[in-house]
């Protein structure tokens, strides 16, 4: 197959491969760059994610402790189920926020980059 068959520049500069996947081929600076700190913010996005499902299920967590003691500060006090509740929705949108800018990142692709999976396939018809 040419190279035309398994890719299709669209109209933004991306490529699109035979899956329908779009890729964004940019410098390699700016490839860096993106991987570098989008890596960085889904790492933190995911980790204060569990830190805030650990403070909705454990009433003893430091965080939770600070939560309510802030709240009380300025004259809030929440009941347990609804501090629990809110903690938990905050930690799941902190994990699919971590997990979406990660998937985002991994759209760009330097140029010369191979797409991995097409190659991860031609090398198993070798064997």
């Amino acid at each position: 197959m040419s190279s035309s068959d398994d890719h299709d520049a669209d109209a933004q500069g991306g490529v699109r491969d035979a899956d329908g996947r779009r890729d964004v081929v940019v410098p390699m600076r700016l490839y860096k760059t993106v991987t570098v700190f989008s890596t960085l913010i889904a790492i933190v996005g995911v980790v204060f994610g569990f830190v805030l499902l650990d403070a909705a299920t454990i009433r003893l967590s430091l965080l939770r402790r600070l939560v309510l003691g802030l709240l009380r500060a300025v004259g809030v006090v929440p009941p347990e189920t609804v501090l629990s509740a809110v903690l938990a929705v905050l930690g799941l949108a902190a994990i699919g926020f971590g997990a979406g800018v990660y998937v985002l990142g991994t759209r760009f692709r330097a140029h010369g980059m191979g797409n991995p999976q097409e190659d991860a396939d031609e090398s198993s018809d070798n064997g």
